[in-house]
């Protein structure tokens, strides 16, 4: 029982150093995150029922550069999140062929081209 153990632990700390590991890591991670911006988006448009002097005042509060990365940072999570979902769907439904490396290429490739995208359109 001990050897499959120490068997199983070792080939965790393999597997880190395959791209499907870091895959999973980014999807869990974005997922996680979008998890913790729920309540504060909820707290957000909660502003909305306290009146128009508590709506305006968070209004101004988004037009500055930090909350304007922050949006960007979100847009990055979905789109990281979305990607990796659809990943995770190609593996389990189409036909298996292997590793597929360049699934996960493609999920990074387009995660940032989505990224910079969403960010031109922000600084617009």
């Amino acid at each position: 029982m001990a050897a499959s153990a120490n068997s199983a632990r070792r080939n965790d700390f393999r597997a880190r150093g395959m791209p499907g590991y870091w895959a999973f890591v980014v999807h869990r991670l974005s997922g996680v995150g979008l998890a913790l911006f729920i309540p504060v988006h909820f707290w957000a448009l909660s502003r909305s029922l306290q009146g128009e002097v508590a709506l305006n005042s968070f209004l101004r509060w988004t037009d500055t550069a930090l909350f304007k990365f922050a949006e960007w940072g979100l847009v990055c999570l979905l789109a990281a999140h979305l990607v990796g979902g659809v990943r995770l769907l190609l593996i389990e439904f189409a036909p298996w062929r292997g590793i597929r490396i360049s699934w996960i290429a493609a999920m990074v490739g387009t995660t940032l081209s989505v990224a910079i995208l969403l960010a031109a359109l922000m600084v617009v």
